[in-house]
């Protein structure tokens, strides 16, 4: 044990796949403490929020739009979210638009399945479950080492201070630069040479990326019938989501509109081969999002020009492959290690949800922790 009495994990990243991780192992008495580098929980899911000259601020669900959900686990699971409070579902028929036709047709499945947010915004899941009892959690925070004791059988964090940052009988990582070089400008804080159980996560995993563009109207777009829909024969544009029809959603001025426009993945792999993987500049996304409002302009849906545009890039947020196999996630039970999240699974919400919680399944089945599992 890293130390007297309950046991203590530590869980890098607090995107969805972490906080239900963490939160599910809180449930069960052990000591959680979250690490991640931004300012805030929700990785994909996070909320943006824009600050104007004039005071006047805006907010965007500028990453996963919606979710939804097929798996019995997961269904339980947001269930009980549902009646926290903290999600709700999001009664909307989406459509597809043709840009050849200029017309709208009816999206196939579109009805299938519930689509579900967070509210008041996608990142209240993350919120609410990094704040439940028996977890800590440490925001500005990342992790650069991390080193495994192997005479007191428990991990070592250090951070970029070089000063440790605790030691825990657990570890539970749940970004891809955790362990793969690829996605850090430093080394990764996980050096799987040293574990030769580890070497799958030594495969490159492929992602795809996407810009999202966030505008913001002083009016409703009447001349656009439908709240989401996705676009058909254009090489640039791939959904629009209507971020003010959300349940319980701010939008100034009050009868204002914002919305969401995703990128097609092709289109932001040309950017990405033509100005490479760094972080782009103002400049640079500035002149993304008027091409990207302009595919919308040639849509014909008479759309207004906007108070607010600004484009964000998720560089390699949406994996291409599963790593996960039928566990779902990635453990190894000598050093309580588990690696989650949707590149374990499937590429969207419902798949980071279920590797975080095989992950939790894999510490209560595998490890006699004090706290009685």
């Amino acid at each position: 044990m890293a130390g007297c009495g309950v046991a203590k994990v530590a869980v890098l990243g607090s995107g969805i796949s972490g906080a239900v991780c963490a939160s599910i192992l809180a449930s069960k008495g052990i000591s959680v403490t979250i690490f991640e580098s931004g300012r805030g929980p929700g990785g994909r899911m996070s909320q943006r929020r824009e600050k104007l000259e004039d005071g006047t601020e805006l907010y965007f669900d500028h990453g996963a739009p919606y979710f939804t959900v097929s798996n019995a686990d997961v269904a339980n699971l947001i269930k009980s979210w549902e009646n926290r409070g903290f999600i709700s579902e999001w009664n909307e028929r989406f459509r597809v638009f043709d840009f050849s036709t200029k017309k709208f047709a009816d999206l196939e499945m579109d009805e299938a399945r519930k689509k579900y947010v967070g509210v008041p915004a996608m990142n209240s899941i993350c919120k609410a479950l990094c704040q439940e009892n028996g977890i800590e959690a440490k925001f500005g925070v990342t992790v650069g080492k991390m080193n495994w004791i192997n005479e007191r059988n428990s991990w070592s964090l250090i951070g970029m201070d070089e000063k440790e940052l605790g030691q825990f009988d657990g570890i539970i990582g749940t970004a891809k630069n955790i362990f793969s070089p690829r996605f850090t400008s430093r080394p990764p804080p996980l050096d799987i040479s040293q574990f030769e159980e580890l070497s799958i996560l030594s495969q490159e995993i492929p992602v795809r990326s996407c810009f999202a563009l966030m505008l913001a109207f002083s009016e409703p777009l009447n001349s656009v019938p439908v709240r989401g829909f996705c676009f058909k024969n254009s090489e640039i544009l791939s959904w629009a989501f209507c971020d003010s029809s959300k349940p319980n959603r701010i939008t100034t001025p009050p009868n204002g509109q914002n919305w969401v426009l995703h990128s097609t993945h092709e289109y932001a792999s040309m950017i990405v081969q033509r100005d490479g993987l760094k972080k782009p500049s103002n400049e640079i996304l500035s002149k993304i999002a008027e091409e990207l409002f302009q595919e919308f302009q040639k849509s014909g849906l008479n759309v207004p020009t906007p108070f607010f545009m600004k484009a964000h890039r998720w560089g390699s947020a949406f994996p291409a492959i599963s790593i996960g196999g039928e566990e779902k996630c990635i453990w190894n039970k000598e050093i309580k290690l588990a690696i989650c999240g949707d590149f374990c699974t499937s590429p969207n919400v419902e798949g980071a949800i279920l590797s975080g919680i095989k992950a939790a399944s894999k510490f209560q089945a595998n490890l006699n922790f004090s706290s009685g599992l």
